[in-house]
C-alpha cells in the first residue's frame, strides 16, 4: 500500500549491516586479508568464492537450533569455509573477521540522514543478526541518533525469525502497525516483512540482490538519503 494511505510510525527500525553500514565492502577486504595469510602451496578462492561458501554456512547456522552467538557463529562458518578450500583455520582468523566487522564505516549518506529522520520526530532503532559487543562499534559512528539496537544475542534468534522482531516490537512498547522498517536485505528483512506484515522501505543498493518473487516491498529507494523523500510526499514530514 503506498505510504500516503498508511499513518505516520512512531519508530523507524533499520537493518544494519548493508543498509546503514558498508557490509559488502567490509567483509569483501577482511577476507581478502584473511586470505592472504593462507600457504601459497594452496590454490587460494577469491574472496568473492570464499564468501559465497562462508555465507552458506553461516544462514544455515543461525537457523540450526540451539541458538549460538553470532561470534560463534562467524567462527564455525569461517572453519567450515576453510575446511571446504582445504586451507588452514586458525582462531585469529575469526577473531580479524569479528573485530574488522566492529570497524565498518557507515554509507556516505547515513548520518546526515538518521539525524535529519531524528530531528523530524521518529525514534530510531536497529535489529540486526548480530551481537551486542560487535555492533556497538558500528553504533558509534551513527552521530548518536540511534534511540535502540536490537540484536540476535537479545532476542535469542536471528532474522527472518518472528521471534527477534516480536522481541524489538515488545521491547518498543509497539505494534507492527506503528513501525516502518528500512532495510536492504531481501532475504531476511523482505521475507520478515512478507511473513509478519509490517511496513518495510527497501534500500536497494545496487548489489544485485532481489526481493522475493511474492513481495513487493512498500517503497524502493537507492539510498538513505531518499527516505526523506519519500516521508514529505507522504505528509510525514
Amino acid at each position: 500500500m503506498p505510504l500516503d494511505q498508511l499513518p505516520r510510525p512512531q519508530w523507524l527500525t533499520f537493518d544494519c549491516y548493508g543498509t546503514l553500514i558498508q557490509w559488502d565492502e567490509g567483509l569483501q577486504a577482511a577476507v581478502a586479508q584473511i586470505l592472504d595469510t593462507k600457504p601459497s602451496t594452496v590454490p587460494a578462492p577469491t574472496p568473492a568464492q570464499f564468501l559465497h561458501v562462508y555465507d552458506e554456512h553461516e544462514h544455515r547456522l543461525e537457523h540450526t537450533p540451539p541458538y549460538r552467538r553470532f561470534a560463534d557463529v562467524t567462527r564455525e562458518s569461517l572453519r567450515l569455509a576453510m575446511e571446504a578450500f582445504q586451507l588452514p583455520y586458525r582462531p585469529e582468523d575469526a577473531d580479524l573477521l569479528t573485530g574488522s566487522i566492529s570497524r565498518m564505516p557507515p554509507f556516505a549518506e547515513v548520518v546526515a540522514t538518521l539525524g535529519l529522520l531524528k530531528q523530524a520526530g521518529f525514534r530510531l532503532c536497529i535489529i540486526s543478526n548480530t551481537d551486542d559487543d560487535i555492533i556497538a562499534g558500528n553504533v558509534a559512528q551513527l552521530g548518536g541518533h540511534i534511540d535502540r539496537v536490537i540484536t540476535a544475542e537479545q532476542a535469542g534468534a536471528y532474522k527472518p525469525s518472528r521471534a527477534i522482531f516480536a522481541h524489538a516490537y515488545r521491547s518498543l512498547g509497539v505494534t507492527a502497525d506503528e513501525v516502518v522498517h528500512i532495510c536492504a536485505s531481501p532475504h531476511l528483512d523482505l521475507a520478515a516483512a512478507r511473513d509478519i506484515g509490517f511496513r518495510c522501505i527497501w534500500i536497494d543498493r545496487g548489489t544485485g540482490r532481489k526481493p522475493l518473487p511474492d513481495y513487493r516491498p512498500d517503497a524502493t529507494v537507492p539510498t538513505l538519503d531518499r527516505v526523506p523523500d519519500l516521508f514529505r510526499q507522504a505528509g510525514w514530514l
